[in-house]
């Protein structure tokens, strides 16, 4: 293969000729005296690299290949905030594995980038109505560090002077690890509770509950809003998106923020993440909102038209004043999750959730007969009291399923889009439990969703797979990414 056929002349791109010519414009002699000039001498490091021999692309591959199938590969039921989803092939094909969608990221140009922002607002529109509150953005980065972010906007925007904030005990243990880091430089005193039973608050800026909690519990939120609103604390609430089409949405029981992860809804398992979280909040709070808002208005004509609104709070802008940073939004997996929303529609999701529900009540029948100590209420994750965790963990393995261990007498799991009959059944087997037709109804009678959401058209329309892969081009035909052209960005060169 001759040199220009290589890996890192396809990929790096720049020729000698090209790098000459660099060296010329900006009067230099080579490369070296390039990094002399620029890089700092304390930093500089003069001896070569100790790596092996380049391989070619398709070697490296195969070597890759070779140490990942030394891996144990099992089905990991641990939940967390990770789940497994079934990504719609229409969406695999047309959006994830296509340029037209995975190469555009931020839409400076508004009126060159409709597609995106048509899927963008429709992501919010999914998030507004399974929510409950009045506006979202459109993404942030992940579930933890959005709930960092809700914690940064209560003090901001509550009238306590209080550097107080409440977090509930059930919190996903990422959740809890970011929100604490991020409190100790700004000097916020985190104070735990339980969200089961609520303590008489003190004067404080903001409390953040998770809904389902880490241990699969549903709380009941109302009396905990309605004492916390009693202390004029702003109320945040981490939410499982796919549980609020069977739980009551957290807007509509007073809370005034609500975020989480939209993983679920057809993103793949990226490695362990991260994966583009949601945020939504109550009218008072819109214009303190982080991150970016697509916004639906009228062009010169009067046509319908999108664009971006409330974005001078961006990284790119408003650098050191900025409340959040522009690269932190996942356009490309909130695409994917607002496009799943649409091609499901609230039908679908709701039935997605309610087998969920049910194959985890049937196992909760089960466990309960046996005699286990299983949390009364759940949508899709259980915590069982054993005897002996690591038995029953290396029973699991041996199935082939990778469970929670909570704690040396607890262990969890959670059930998810992709579970099957054949899984409950090892389930049942790993705690030697016999599965009937009887399950348990986990869903607290008073939180059950009674209010519609997803009314729109987008959500109740592209049902089939031709008419989603048709929807699909129009808005790509509607877009501008670098499959077509360069797009030119400003967002590393202008903080």
């Amino acid at each position: 293969m001759s040199q220009e056929m290589t890996f890192r002349n396809r990929h790096i791109g720049l020729s000698e000729g090209d790098q000459q010519h660099m060296l010329n414009t900006l009067g230099l002699r080579s490369m070296t005296e390039l990094s002399d000039a620029i890089v700092p001498e304390n930093i500089r490091k003069r001896r070569e690299m100790s790596l092996p021999k380049a391989l070619s692309e398709s070697d490296a591959l195969a070597l890759l290949k070779t140490i990942a199938n030394k891996n144990t590969v099992v089905r990991t039921l641990i939940g967390q905030g990770y789940y497994h989803t079934l990504t719609p092939l229409v969406i695999q094909r047309n959006v994830l594995e296509n340029p037209a969608w995975y190469t555009a990221y931020t839409p400076y140009q508004p009126e060159i980038s409709q597609g995106r922002l048509e899927a963008l607002f429709n992501y919010q529109t999914m998030v507004v109505e399974l929510t409950g509150l009045t506006v979202a953005n459109a993404s942030l980065l992940d579930e933890a560090t959005a709930a960092a972010e809700a914690m940064t906007l209560c003090e901001r925007s509550s009238k306590s002077k209080s550097k107080r904030f409440y977090v509930a005990d059930n919190l996903f243990s990422q959740t809890r690890a970011v929100v604490e880091t991020r409190a100790q430089p700004l000097g916020y005193e985190v104070v735990t509770f339980d969200p089961h039973h609520p303590p008489a608050f003190e004067d404080a800026f903001g409390l953040l509950v998770q809904y389902t909690g880490r241990d699969g519990s549903v709380v009941d939120l109302r009396p905990l809003i309605e004492q916390a609103k009693a202390a004029k604390i702003l109320t945040i609430v981490a939410a499982d998106i796919l549980s609020l089409t069977r739980l009551e949405a957290p807007g509509h029981l007073g809370a005034d923020i609500c975020l989480g992860s939209t993983q679920r809804f057809g993103v793949p398992m990226g490695n362990g993440g991260p994966h583009a979280a949601f945020f939504a909040v109550s009218d008072p709070l819109k214009r303190s909102i982080p991150g970016r808002l697509v916004g639906q208005s009228i062009d010169s004509e009067g046509r319908p038209a999108f664009r971006l609104t409330l974005q001078t709070r961006e990284q790119h802008i408003r650098r050191e004043k900025a409340t959040s940073n522009i690269c932190t939004a996942q356009v490309l997996l909130a695409n994917i999750a607002g496009f799943y929303a649409c091609y499901h529609g609230p039908k679908g999701l709701t039935a997605i959730a309610h087998r969920i529900h049910a194959m985890a009540g049937r196992l909760h029948a089960a466990l309960v007969e046996k005699g286990y100590a299983v949390n009364p209420s759940f949508f899709d994750t259980l915590s069982v009291t054993v005897d002996d965790v690591e038995s029953i963990r290396q029973h699991a393995l041996t199935a082939g399923l990778n469970l929670f261990v909570a704690d040396p007498h607890t262990i969890g799991l959670s059930l998810d889009e992709a579970s099957t009959e054949a899984e409950l059944e090892a389930l049942a087997s790993v705690f030697k439990v016999n599965l009937t037709d009887r399950r348990e109804t986990g869903l607290p009678a008073g939180l059950v969703r009674k209010t519609p959401f997803m009314t729109q058209e987008a959500f109740n329309r592209y049902h089939s797979e031709t008419e989603m892969m048709r929807y699909l081009r129009k808005l790509s035909d509607r877009d501008l990414a670098l499959d077509r052209a360069m797009v030119h960005s400003l967002m590393h060169h202008e903080r």
